[in-house]
C-alpha cells in the first residue's frame, strides 16, 4: 500500500468528497482542501483545511509536501447556475486553477490532475437530441460553453503548455455529468439527475413536476464509483491529454424522469417548461480513447446506479420534511 501524500482540491464538494474516499482505501496520506467542509458527511482526509483557493499563498500553503495533486476545486453548478454567472464563475475558476498548476509546479509535485469538463465541446456539435458522441479532438474549433466551458478548455492548454515548456507531469479528465448520493440535491447548483430525485421525492403519486425544457434534450450520465475509479486511473495512466470520462448511454431528460419514477413507484405527471434553461440540445461521450488508453471505462448503467441515489435523496427530503414544511413543487434544474 502506498503512503504518498496527495491533496484533492474541492474535497468539500460532491466529487472530491468521494474521491477523498477512495484515495484513503488506496492508503494514500490524503489532504482535502475546501473553501467548506463537506455538507452531509465529515471528509475521511487524513487532514482538511479550510482555504480560499483564489489566493496564491493558500495554493502554496494547500501542495506543500504534497507528492500529487488532485484539482478538483471550481465554482460550478446545473445548467441554471451556470449560465447566469458567467463573470464569477469564469474569475473564480481562473484564479483558482491557474494558480494552483503554478503552485504545485513550483512545489515540484510529481504528477497534477486537472477536472475539466465536457462543457468545452463546441456548441453547435450539440444542437440536437441525437447527438454524435463527442471526441477529445472535436474540442477545437472551439465554441465552448461560456463562462465556465471556456475557462476549463483554456486551462487544459495551459496545463499543455506547463508540461511542454516545463516538463511538468498533468493529467486532463473531461467529466461528462456525474451524480450520485451525497451530492447537491437543492439550492440551485444541483445537476439533473439530483434535482429529478429530489423533486420526485416530494412529490405524491399522481403529481406533475416541471422540467426544464421540452424533455428531449439528451445526456449521458456517470455514477460516482465509476467516477472516481477513472480520476485515479487517469492519474496513474502515461497520458497526459484530455479523456472523456463519462457513459455513452444516451438518455432523454424526459426518459431520466421515467426512470427515477420507476425507481420511487410513484405515478409522475411531467410539465415542461421550455422558457427555462436547458443548455444543449444533446451530450454524450466517446470513449474510445479512454478505452485504448486505460483498457476500461465506467461500467455501472444509469439506472443501476439512480438507485442508491434516489434513496439518499429521499431519505434526505423525509428528515427535512420532519424538521420543517417544505413545498412539495420547486423548479426543474435542467442537464448541464
Amino acid at each position: 500500500m502506498s503512503r504518498k501524500s496527495v491533496l484533492v482540491t474541492g474535497a468539500g464538494g460532491f466529487i472530491g468528497f468521494h474521491l477523498v474516499n477512495y484515495l484513503k482505501g488506496k492508503g494514500y496520506r490524503v489532504r482535502g482542501v475546501d473553501i467548506k467542509a463537506p455538507d452531509y458527511e465529515a471528509s475521511s482526509a487524513d487532514e482538511f483545511q479550510i482555504l480560499d483557493l483564489r489566493e496564491i499563498g493558500n495554493c502554496r500553503e494547500a501542495v506543500d509536501g504534497m507528492d500529487e495533486v488532485y484539482n478538483l476545486a471550481a465554482d460550478m453548478g446545473g445548467i441554471g447556475y451556470i449560465s447566469g454567472a458567467h463573470a464569477s464563475i469564469t474569475y473564480n475558476n481562473t484564479m483558482i486553477s491557474a494558480q494552483m498548476l503554478k503552485a504545485a509546479h513550483e512545489a515540484r509535485v510529481a504528477r497534477f490532475l486537472f477536472s475539466s469538463s465536457a462543457c468545452v465541446y463546441p456548441q453547435h456539435l450539440q444542437d440536437v437530441p441525437s447527438v454524435v458522441p463527442l471526441k477529445e479532438e472535436d474540442a477545437f474549433p472551439a465554441d465552448p460553453e461560456p463562462g465556465y466551458g471556456l475557462e476549463k478548455l483554456y486551462t487544459e492548454k495551459l496545463c499543455q503548455y506547463f508540461t511542454e515548456d516545463y516538463g511538468f507531469q498533468t493529467r486532463l479528465v473531461r467529466f461528462h455529468n456525474v451524480y450520485g448520493p451525497l451530492g447537491t440535491y437543492d439550492g440551485g447548483k444541483e445537476k439533473a439527475p439530483a434535482a429529478i430525485c429530489r423533486k420526485i421525492a416530494h412529490a405524491a403519486s399522481g403529481d406533475t413536476i416541471e422540467v426544464w425544457g421540452d424533455g428531449k434534450q439528451t445526456r449521458s450520465f456517470m455514477y460516482i464509483d465509476d467516477c472516481v475509479e477513472g480520476i485515479y486511473r487517469i492519474m496513474r495512466s502515461d497520458y497526459s491529454g484530455p479523456l472523456n470520462l463519462g457513459t455513452d448511454e444516451l438518455v432523454d431528460v424526459s426518459g431520466l424522469v421515467d426512470i427515477v419514477a420507476g425507481i420511487s413507484g410513484k405515478t409522475i405527471h411531467k410539465r415542461f417548461n421550455t422558457d427555462r434553461p436547458q443548455g444543449v440540445r444533446g451530450r454524450n461521450s466517446d470513449n474510445t480513447r479512454l478505452r485504448e488508453v486505460l483498457g476500461w471505462e465506467p461500467q455501472i448503467h444509469l439506472r443501476q446506479g439512480l438507485v442508491p441515489t434516489y434513496r439518499w435523496i429521499e431519505s434526505e427530503v423525509k428528515a427535512g420534511d420532519r424538521g420543517h414544511d417544505m413545498p412539495r413543487t420547486e423548479p426543474m434544474i435542467a442537464a448541464q
